[in-house]
């Protein structure tokens, strides 16, 4: 099971599918790229303590994070 993690100001939503389905699989995919759209970026966990920030979907991630921008002021 992958899992895709939002982070907002409410804290967290986790969606978990599973990369061996195709409709599951076509649903994170979109989800990672209507985030991207609208500003979130996107990182993986890549060893420990280590994360990365990818721009195109990743069906073997097991983890993606989804943080918001950040807005100053």
């Amino acid at each position: 099971m992958a899992i895709q993690i939002v982070m907002d100001r409410s804290g967290d939503t986790r969606h978990r599918f599973d990369p061996n389905d195709a409709r599951e699989l076509a649903k994170a995919e979109q989800r990672f790229y209507e985030l991207t759209k609208v500003g979130f970026t996107a990182a993986v966990r890549t060893g420990a303590g280590e994360v990365s920030q990818i721009r195109s979907f990743d069906p073997h991630a097991e983890e993606t994070v989804f943080l918001p921008r950040l807005v100053g002021g």
